[in-house]
């Protein structure tokens, strides 16, 4: 049944690499601003809801799926949804390959700054925005995209259990440093003001639509549910490991983050510096993480050595995620008979191509980012229909709830992951494109913008339509048409 032969040695081991694949850079740098802009308390709120809307049913869809199909995407939806849907399994991962090729940049960033947090670079005023400025877009960059790429692949290389050797180190370190920087920032004089902005909601700003989309679109960003790398790492599942309770943990650790994250820049903030919130929701991500934290650290009594921890943490955090990324094209090229090693080589040799033009321009960057962030929407879209094609009841009974399961998981799955994503999905799409229509009210639809609608629908068209046409090629390549076949004829 099963050409699995690597499995994650213990339950501890895929908790943490699964935590590490979905804290990312987007909690660390992205929470604190998105909170920042939508009111603190207020977003915390929808956050909150979202996570159990959006995040932890898709989790619980990914994690069976892998379980189930023993495959990487591709072949996962043809086991799970039919020959059909192959198209949509690789659109799932070639939605996440994409963003792998510049994520793998942004990780080189985030080691570029550590190492000149370490050695006393950024600790002058504009030293950091000084650094950005000839650093982002240059062959330097492009090196620590090398670096960057490097590192992740030496550890995929070795499979899964290197995978998990790695995670078991990376990830109590990431949370040890977190929790440090977040302990020093609410012991700042002022750091109350932090507090009282971030926990205290305004209800009557509920009523407001941009912040529930806000929370949403924060929750299918940063927890990875529907990207496809929580089935990835299913793969490698113990046959009797619990799918509920992981996806509750993996859902609930990662916001635990965002959220530690949250009072860190927060709190470090008001105590500072009370009157930048406006500088953290208009520096965008690039200029919050890269520009503006280092100057505030330095601002700070002990700031050069909590700069340092932070950029270590960002460095750890954008790792496991770009190690999640890398193992996901290697499954499935894998699934296709490639060995690992040939197959890990294969995925760099294109991230080192395809990444170099992120690292020379940030307009590229941002195009993809833009894209492929956006995509990622229609990717959890095609989860659900995929599990809505298998049988969400059927799923919950043989798969969620079956042997070994800690916390089994009642009906409103179904009624979330049946209508309530498949709505989400939609609605955050039109949403976002809506937004960039607005952003350029006459040039929205030009093919070649760099984060218009225009852009999106051509790079998505061409994508689709490739992937459409060669669905056939995709089954047999994955290795799980007989699987499918025998799957119908049972259902």
């Amino acid at each position: 049944m099963s050409r699995v032969s690597e499995h994650f040695a213990s339950r501890w081991g895929l908790i943490v690499a699964t935590l590490g694949m979905a804290v990312g850079t987007g909690n660390i740098w992205r929470f604190p601003r998105v909170a920042a802009s939508n009111g603190g308390g207020s977003f915390l709120v929808a956050w909150v809801v979202f996570l159990i809307l959006w995040s932890v049913p898709l989790m619980i869809v990914e994690f069976s799926f892998g379980k189930h199909s023993r495959r990487g995407t591709v072949g996962a939806f043809v086991r799970m949804g039919g020959e059909k849907m192959a198209w949509m399994g690789a659109w799932v991962a070639l939605c996440a390959t994409c963003i792998m090729f510049y994520y793998s940049v942004v990780t080189g960033w985030c080691f570029r700054f550590l190492a000149a947090a370490a050695s006393g670079g950024l600790a002058e005023q504009g030293a950091s925005r000084e650094l950005w400025q000839n650093f982002a877009g240059s062959y330097a960059s492009l090196g620590t995209h090398l670096l960057a790429m490097g590192i992740g692949v030496a550890v995929v290389w070795f499979g899964i259990r290197g995978i998990e050797r790695v995670a078991k180190i990376l990830i109590p370190t990431l949370v040890l440093m977190v929790v440090i920087l977040a302990i020093r920032a609410v012991t700042l004089p002022g750091a109350e003001a932090g507090l009282d902005f971030l926990f205290t909601p305004d209800w009557a700003a509920l009523r407001q639509p941009k912040i529930w989309l806000e929370a949403l679109t924060q929750n299918a960003w940063d927890t990875g549910a529907g990207w496809g790398l929580i089935l990835t790492y299913a793969v490698y599942m113990r046959m009797k490991e619990d799918v509920s309770l992981n996806a509750f943990l993996i859902g609930f650790g990662n916001n635990s983050m965002s959220l530690l994250a949250g009072i860190m820049v927060l709190c470090t903030v008001f105590a500072i510096n009370p009157g930048a919130q406006s500088e953290i929701v208009g520096a965008g991500n690039e200029g919050l993480t890269f520009e503006w934290m280092p100057e505030l650290f330095a601002s700070m009594p002990g700031g050069a050595v909590f700069m340092v921890l932070f950029f270590a943490a960002l460095s750890c955090a954008a790792l496991t995620s770009l190690i999640a990324m890398l193992e996901l094209a290697t499954r499935v090229l894998m699934d296709a008979g490639i060995p690992r090693r040939k197959a890990i080589l294969g995925v760099a040799m294109a991230g080192l191509f395809f990444g170099a033009p992120s690292a020379l321009k940030m307009e590229v960057f941002q195009n993809q980012d833009w894209v492929w962030g956006v995509g990622l929407m229609l990717s959890g879209l095609f989860f659900a229909i995929a599990a809505l094609r298998f049988g969400l009841d059927r799923l919950r009974n043989q798969v969620v709830n079956a042997e070994g399961c800690d916390l089994p998981i009642g009906r409103w799955w179904i009624w979330i992951v049946g209508v309530l994503v498949p709505v989400e999905a939609v609605t955050l799409m039109i949403w976002w494109l809506h937004a960039a229509r607005g952003w350029d009210p006459e040039g929205w639809l030009r093919p070649f913008g760099v984060a218009n609608a225009g852009t999106v629908l051509l790079q998505w068209s061409v994508a689709l339509i490739a992937l459409l046409l060669v669905n056939r090629q995709l089954v047999k390549w994955s290795g799980a048409s007989e699987t499918a076949q025998d799957e119908e004829a049972k259902a």
